[in-house]
């Protein structure tokens, strides 16, 4: 407790991180208050069904990274997905589009480019998830919770959901630019903060209730909780630290005037982009379920809806490793990797530059991609198994899954920032032996 006091007044002590964490804190306290402002002509105390809808599911998902304001129907309903539903179309764009290609080796010039033309794409996905949004308010809330209706209340409605967006995307980049952390991540992190007391207090309530232990399983359900977040910690560190002790001694080293420099290839290079993916990937089936009649596609849409289901679970788990390798082949380049290996004069023992180099690195890649796909996958259905022993929906989701992963690497890499500047400017880090180690190094987007 001594040393941590020690280290909030170095923190105070060093104005320009001074500065920066209350940008942040001030910049989040303006979309928490924005998540609680509702559209225009919805009366907020008319919610109720809609906060039914939003509590289980997709949209039980999508509520949680909007911090509620989905349910609230607020002006931020849609939130920084459409964002980052752009950000992966692009970058998907860059690996088969030569144009985007091009401009990715532009540098800062085509940074700004491919910005730019990002923040258009998210215009154009907002354009078609306002209105769908709108149409859902219409078919959950009664004709009394609405003062406008008709035509100018889907155009107003439209227009105001995509600059709440649009306004939450600057948001971040502000954060980015003048706080601490990544913008982008930290907005997506304090929407699911905010939603865990609800939670908690949601599982206390069903546990009170209950007879006989109910208070005793509810702190067990806690320890079990923290088990995982610090097994969670664990785990994304050590997918930074181990594959470099690993291709130390397998890969080799590139030589920069007798310094060795070791290739930083990494257990898990996708991130939690895998489980975004097959979470997305699961509810089409169920979307073409519902267009269908038959009996068969009935227990099809059954099995499918059942979230603790051994099927739901297993084609989840298979589909979050598919995606670990597809996305790591598509953000790993082995080709690019043996060019720049052979430019700057590095070489790996015993295997040739070139092809051989390409297909030692790949092999490689593979086979230590394939302990965090597995570690993915688990993540991604322990809240599954945590609705199993009688845990509420909302409460579940913070034992796994994306929402776990994105506290877990924001924090990190967070902590990792703030430690860099209190080494910068010789105190000591937040850990008493060793560094932080956040999934990027470098504050980097998640997503």
């Amino acid at each position: 407790m001594k040393r941590f006091i020690e280290t909030l007044k170095n923190i105070y002590k060093i104005e320009d991180l001074r500065v920066r964490i209350g940008m942040t804190m001030l910049l989040l306290l303006v979309y928490r208050l924005g998540s609680y402002v509702s559209l225009p002509g919805v009366d907020p105390a008319q919610l109720s069904q809609l906060q039914n809808q939003a509590s289980t599911g997709l949209l039980g998902l999508l509520d949680m990274f909007s911090g509620g304001a989905f349910s609230n129907a607020s002006i931020f309903a849609l939130g920084i997905m459409p964002y980052i539903s752009a950000s992966i179309v692009i970058q998907l764009l860059g690996i088969a589009v030569p144009y985007f290609q091009r401009l990715q080796k532009e540098g800062e010039s085509g940074r700004r480019k491919i910005n730019q033309i990002t923040r258009y794409l998210t215009v154009f996905i907002l354009i078609f998830q306002a209105p769908a949004y709108l149409t859902n308010l219409h078919y959950q809330l009664p004709p009394s919770a609405f003062a406008l209706s008709g035509k100018m209340f889907y155009i107003s409605s439209t227009i105001i959901l995509t600059a709440g967006s649009m306004f939450i995307m600057w948001l971040g980049e502000r954060i980015t630019d003048k706080g601490i952390g990544n913008g982008i991540s930290m907005i997506i992190m304090i929407g699911i903060i905010a939603r865990m007391p609800f939670a908690v207090f949601a599982e206390f309530a069903s546990r009170i209730n209950q007879q006989g232990g109910g208070l005793v399983m509810f702190l067990v359900e806690f320890v079990l909780l923290f088990l995982v977040f610090v097994g969670t910690i664990l785990l994304v560190q050590g997918t930074r630290r181990i594959p470099v002790q690993y291709a130390k001694r397998i890969v080799g080293n590139k030589q920069y005037g007798g310094v060795r420099q070791y290739i930083p290839l990494k257990v898990n290079a996708a991130g939690v982009m895998p489980i975004i993916f097959a979470q997305a990937i699961m509810f089409i089936p169920l979307t073409l379920a519902g267009f269908a009649q038959s009996e068969s596609m009935g227990k099809f849409q059954a099995a499918f809806s059942d979230h603790t289901g051994f099927w739901y679970n297993f084609i989840q788990f298979i589909l979050v490793i598919a995606f670990t390798y597809f996305y790591t082949a598509i953000t790993v380049n082995p080709v690019q990797m043996a060019e720049d290996m052979k430019k700057n004069g590095g070489f790996i023992p015993g295997v040739k530059p070139g092809k051989k180099t390409v297909e030692f690195l790949d092999t490689i890649m593979s086979r230590i991609t394939l302990p965090g796909s597995i570690f993915l996958g688990i993540i991604t259905i322990l809240p599954s198994f945590a609705m199993l022993i009688g845990i509420n929906t909302q409460f579940a989701y913070f034992y796994g899954g994306t929402s776990l992963l994105i506290l877990v690497g924001v924090i990190l890499d967070t902590l990792q920032q703030v430690e860099s500047h209190l080494l910068m400017r010789h105190y000591d880090g937040l850990m008493k032996s060793g560094r932080i180690k956040g999934r990027s190094g470098g504050g980097q987007t998640m997503y």
